[in-house]
């Protein structure tokens, strides 16, 4: 076939050829070969792979295992969360919680309780506890914050990486906190070091980042001091968590085997800001090793056996 067209009185001709995808291919000079598009060629085209597509969704249709795979991402197989699975939110006098492995660091929110006793015995990514009344709260490790917020009355055992309260009143906290906890416009806020014991806690508090040598409690920094008064102050180095806190009731609960005894305490009890029985002091280096924590916890035991056999009635 040929294709005729003409330019300032001159004729020139093109031979081309067909080719086997309809295609025309022209001959150009030096035996070059071009390629020309064909609007019919295209058409063909696209209804061959129309073709296929219909062929290759009846095969996966009939699942053909020589069909191609759906790629999976990590983020298809993530289980949905239920946001109402990580709330108390309404209610009052009740016993709930949550039992270890059931949270698994997610978030928490405590709302609009009254009068209840809530326990969370595993660790969380951070917890907000707002407008509660009268309530009895314990809190695994918390690998963030613990935020109270326009709270009163209540009491609570939390161990977090940073704590702070916000417009809160009257309340007593059992406290691990790895920075410096926080108070702002709030009253009445008296502070205890942290001492609770269940098996599954030491590994919580590693999940959660926190160190159970890394305890600043009684460090309180206040954001609005007012002159003359002090919003905060330590409970009685004597304040016995249990009533407090009292354990748990419910039958559910009752399964973790919780023991307060502060000699069991997972997390060291200290005296933080109290006065000081004595000058002397002493400086111990553990250097790191497979047995470093339990070196560790084997002397604060054999010192404080040492001081309870001296210094009879101390605790």
């Amino acid at each position: 076939a040929s294709i005729k067209y003409g330019g300032r009185g001159r004729q020139r001709f093109i031979w081309v050829a067909r080719g086997a995808d309809g295609s025309l291919r022209g001959l150009g000079s030096g035996g070059r070969r071009r390629t020309m598009g064909c609007f019919f060629s295209k058409r063909r085209k696209q209804a061959k792979e129309s073709q296929l597509s219909a062929e290759s969704g009846d095969r996966n249709a009939a699942g053909d295992p020589g069909a191609e795979k759906q790629p999976q991402y990590s983020w298809d197989q993530r289980a949905k969360i239920d946001p109402k699975d990580y709330m108390f939110s309404g209610l009052k006098n009740e016993t709930v919680g949550r039992l270890p492995g059931t949270v698994a660091g997610q978030q928490f929110v405590i709302q609009d309780c009254e009068n209840c006793n809530i326990y969370i015995f595993d660790h969380s990514a951070t917890i907000t506890i707002d407008d509660c009344t009268g309530c009895r709260i314990f809190l695994g490790p918390i690998k963030g914050s613990v935020f109270f917020r326009d709270c009163k009355d209540c009491k609570c055992i939390v161990a977090c990486q940073q704590f702070r309260s916000r417009d809160c009143r009257k309340m007593e906290v059992f406290l691990c906190c790895a920075t410096q906890p926080i108070i702002e416009s709030s009253t009445g806020v008296k502070f205890g070091c942290f001492q609770y014991y269940y098996p599954e806690l030491a590994l919580q508090l590693k999940d959660a980042g926190l160190s159970i040598f890394n305890n600043t409690w009684s460090n309180i920094h206040d954001f609005t001091p007012i002159s003359g008064e002090n919003n905060w102050g330590l409970l009685p180095e004597d304040a016995l968590i249990q009533d407090a806190v009292p354990l748990p009731t419910a039958e559910e609960l009752k399964a973790v085997r919780i023991s307060t005894d502060a000699s069991k305490s997972i997390i060291p009890v200290t005296r933080g800001r109290r006065p000081k029985c004595s000058e002397e002091s002493c400086l111990v280096v553990f250097f790191a090793g497979d047995y470093t924590t339990a070196n560790a916890r084997k002397l604060i035991d054999e010192v404080r056996s040492t001081l309870l056999w001296l210094t009879p009635g101390l605790q």
